[in-house]
């Protein structure tokens, strides 16, 4: 009994080493199973820093993080995304709660000309309507992101009065967040007028081109002539002002509204140049073939992020939207609310001009995004300033007693719609278009 109760227990040598190899075995696959275990879990871990580093990046997690009352990341950003949501298709919402996003009389440097409450505006209520794009939320300005952002860098809005208007809303939404005594302006009396914020070494500019290249109405002060010439081949004398920007933001429409342009080959300062009176659309075409090409030599790639704001319409005819012929955007209080609404202030035409010469750039592999802040704008005819601003010479007495012959239904009250252009081109510069689902 004892013997083979011995042999039982005993383990013989050939034994041993099966048993052995075989325990070798098992214990070396399982140690396999526990790396590619960790290695997945690793794999799993850095996809998704890495992808929360993208969205910081991109200016998603910026925004949320100094974003005071602004919606989260989790909510404009989602997964299992549809694709990028149109921030240009949307409605207005009035919201006064949230906005204005400044005070009329806060901002250190509102200008005359867009102070309609200062100039006796009583009905305020253009100052608080939101945009809302009907598949997402559009990001929340954040004066300190932005002025991070721009940290030794300079920000330079180039074009017409419209712009200057863009460029005036810019400084006053960064106005608050820059301490008294740490902020400048200077104006020396040319093309270009700089906004200075010390602390952050940042510049936000303007600069004067009405017509983007050369013309005779190039003068900051006194351009209102008869006679309006261009030199459509011509760019260099305003693109030396500012193409070591970092961030250049385009606009020019209005100053072309007029069937024919004059249009000069040679220089202004010269007696044997050639004029000749071209159709409106082809000199665009033209004046934004030479733009287009100062910036696809002279621009810097890798540094430079290009903008183009799209035409800014007017309200001069109030029959579009069914009032009486004469009248204008005078004593409006109301949006239009027309969705899709499109009056003759504003040239399909040109727009596509436009489209056309930002393909090609791409094409040739440089990015200009167009700010398309045409549609969402036609709404707005009760935010122009019409009499509610300063008049730069004494109204008579005719005019006094017909207020819709001086009212400026061209220009944009502040507060007002130009911060909302503000806020889109905010969202660019980040990058921060957010997606949206598909239901």
């Amino acid at each position: 009994m004892h013997t083979q109760m011995a042999k039982k227990n005993s383990i013989l040598p050939g034994e041993y080493s099966g048993t052995t190899t075989m325990d070798i075995r098992c214990s070396f696959q399982t140690l396999v199973a526990v790396l590619v275990a960790a290695l997945v879990v690793g794999a799993i871990y850095l996809t998704a820093e890495s992808g929360y580093l993208v969205q910081e990046d991109d200016g998603a997690k910026l925004d949320h993080d100094q974003t005071n009352g602004s919606n989260s990341t989790s909510e404009t950003t989602t997964k299992n995304s549809g694709g990028r949501c149109d921030l240009f298709s949307g409605k207005w919402v009035f919201d006064n709660e949230s906005y204005p996003l400044y005070k009329e009389e806060e901002c250190s440097f509102m200008s005359d000309q867009l102070a309609c409450g200062k100039f006796g505006r009583n009905d305020l209520d253009y100052q608080h309507w939101r945009w809302q794009p009907h598949q997402c939320d559009l990001p929340r300005f954040n004066a300190t992101a932005l002025l991070e952002r721009l940290r030794n860098k300079r920000l330079v809005f180039v074009g017409d009065s419209l712009n200057r208007g863009q460029w005036v809303s810019m400084v006053c939404l960064l106005d608050k967040a820059i301490p008294k005594g740490r902020k400048y302006m200077h104006n020396n009396g040319s093309s270009l007028i700089t906004f200075k914020a010390k602390d952050y070494n940042a510049k936000i500019e303007f600069y004067w081109a009405p017509l983007l290249v050369e013309s005779n109405s190039d003068d900051p002060v006194s351009h209102r002539l008869p006679e309006r010439i261009v030199r459509a081949q011509a760019i260099e004398k305003h693109a030396r002002h500012w193409t070591d920007a970092d961030v250049l933001v385009f606009n020019t429409y209005l100053w072309w509204r007029r069937p024919q342009m004059d249009v000069l080959w040679g220089s202004f300062n010269s007696t044997d140049g050639i004029y000749k009176k071209v159709e409106m659309l082809r000199s665009y075409e033209m004046a934004l073939k030479t733009w287009s090409d100062w910036l696809e030599i002279h621009v810097n790639r890798t540094k430079t992020q290009l903008f183009f704001m799209t035409m800014s319409p007017t309200h001069e005819r109030a029959e579009e939207w069914g009032k009486s012929v004469g009248e204008n955007c005078y004593n409006e209080t109301e949006q239009i609310r027309e969705e899709g609404y499109r009056g003759r202030g504003t040239d399909p035409k040109m727009m596509r001009i436009v489209e056309n010469t930002i393909e090609e750039l791409q094409k040739r592999g440089l990015n200009v995004e167009m700010i398309n802040i045409t549609q969402l704008t036609e709404y707005r005819k009760e935010g122009h300033p019409s009499i509610y601003r300063k008049q730069w010479e004494p109204l008579t007495q005719e005019q006094i007693s017909n207020p819709i012959g001086y009212s400026d239904c061209i220009h944009w009250c502040l507060p007002g719609v130009p911060d909302v252009w503000n806020e889109l081109l905010y969202a660019h510069i980040f990058n921060f278009v957010p997606y949206f689902n598909i239901a």
